[in-house]
């Protein structure tokens, strides 16, 4: 979750860089990108983040279920989505073979959407089904509660 927070804030941050403090897309860097400039257009380290967020999503599906398991599942579906979008982009990045003319890499989406706010909007639709699927595993319904594995949902207080 860290990581997932990390990442969504770096997205911000480079958001902020642009709409609020008016700075030209290419000096608008997040935080880590402005000690380490290559972060920013590294398509492997972009791929390696989303490959390693569709792992972790797939190997914790497991845990969740009922209506927590439905969420994380779009979360899953969204995020498969999000790597084959970076998947694309590495693939362009190595070849030097770009989709739809472009002069660098760019994936489907971005062909519509300029990529700072298409990937906000990504980690936005992969986060929030997250965050509700975890909202639901730990306030299950008496029947999910029969089907869960763990025992880290809470009694809701009742005042």
């Amino acid at each position: 979750m860290f990581i997932v927070l990390a990442h969504w804030a770096e997205h911000l941050v480079q958001a902020a860089q642009i709409w609020a403090f008016n700075q030209p897309r290419p000096q608008a860097r997040g935080v880590l990108g402005q000690f380490y400039p290559w972060l920013v257009s590294s398509e492997l380290l972009h791929y390696g983040y989303a490959i390693v967020m569709l792992i972790g999503l797939f190997a914790l599906r497991d845990g969740f279920v009922g209506r927590a398991r439905t969420w994380w599942t779009v979360a899953l579906a969204i995020q498969f989505w999000h790597h084959i979008e970076h998947l694309l982009l590495l693939i362009q990045a190595q070849t030097h073979n770009y989709l739809f003319g472009a002069a660098v890499p760019t994936s489907i989406l971005q062909y519509f959407y300029p990529r700072v706010e298409l990937h906000l909007f990504y980690n936005t639709v992969v986060f929030v089904p997250m965050v509700v699927a975890m909202y639901f595993h730990l306030r299950p319904k008496p029947a999910e509660r029969e089907l869960a594995t763990c025992t880290c949902a809470r009694e809701l207080v009742r005042v």
